[in-house]
């Protein structure tokens, strides 16, 4: 039967290295570990995992009201350059003495 093991890098090199010395397979040597693993009288108990931190709560992101209190929706980031470009667009038709319609 094949299985996938996940093994710290540490262990994994000193386990690879006895096979080595050994002068057999690396997975002959894994199967005798857990074979004379399994013969043992007891195996200790893992040792007890630290419970998970709890996770900071995040602030609320800002909402922006008008004096009236009236709350806009959030924009996309096109739709928010698009606000500034036509902003920037009113101050120059301003300072130029131009009305806002088109041309």
């Amino acid at each position: 039967m094949r299985t996938t093991l996940e093994l710290p890098d540490r262990l994994f090199r000193e386990v690879k290295a006895r096979a080595a010395q050994s002068g057999i397979e690396l997975k002959e040597l894994l199967t005798r570990y857990i074979q004379e693993g399994l013969k043992a009288p007891h195996v200790q108990p893992a040792p007890e995992v630290e419970p998970e931190k709890p996770r900071l709560k995040r602030a609320p992101l800002p909402t922006f009201r008008e004096p009236t209190g009236v709350s806009h929706r959030a924009y996309s980031n096109a739709e928010l350059q698009e606000i500034l470009d036509q902003e920037d667009l009113e101050q120059l038709r301003r300072a130029w003495g131009m009305t806002n319609e088109a041309p």
